[in-house]
């Protein structure tokens, strides 16, 4: 009998299905296909070399999660890097648009929300982007970035505050012809 026994589920059936989700995230993350490629091999590898100290019954996802952020946060200035808004898998939901100009004016928002997004900090992008792209629980993303669930509520909204005044500026701004 072996000292300690396997997990009831492989590694491999545990962290496959988070592949697009941990891809997105380090797209956001690094801004570069190539470095989230790379990003999300670092994490797999990290994560597989790791597995036997993964606590069974704990959040296998908020666990993948924090070991990608990690690295990203170790490989490079994780503070200054920048996080883009990939329109071909995040588009605003509703209804097609009828006519060219609904088009325009639709890019013209996710335009604007991309450059909003790119001025917030990383830690203000990091925790919308987990609570509102990802959809993941408050205690999921306590998990992720290891802090306490207040302050995941006090962050995420500081972060859409901080949101909500820099597109009111932006808004200021085109209206005002600037």
């Amino acid at each position: 009998m072996p000292e300690h026994p396997l997990p009831a589920a492989t590694f491999a059936e545990l962290s496959l299905p988070l592949f697009d989700q941990l891809y997105n995230f380090a797209c956001w993350l690094t801004q570069d296909q190539t470095e989230a490629e790379d990003l999300v091999q670092e994490t797999y590898v990290k994560a597989l070399r790791g597995f036997s100290s993964f606590q069974a019954g704990t959040n296998f996802r908020a666990w993948m999660y924090r070991i990608l952020r990690n690295s990203f946060l170790s490989s490079r200035t994780g503070l200054k890097a920048t996080v883009a808004f990939d329109e071909e898998d995040h588009e605003l939901a509703g209804p097609p648009a009828s006519s060219p100009e609904n088009v325009l004016l639709d890019r013209a928002d996710r335009e604007m929300l991309q450059q909003a997004l790119e001025e917030l900090p990383v830690h203000f992008r990091e925790i919308l982007l987990l609570c509102e792209v990802e959809e993941m629980s408050y205690q999921e993303i306590a998990e992720t970035l290891s802090i306490p669930p207040g302050t995941v509520m006090s962050r995420l909204f500081r972060a859409r505050k901080a949101l909500r005044r820099t597109l009111e500026e932006k808004l200021q701004g085109k209206n005002h012809g600037v």
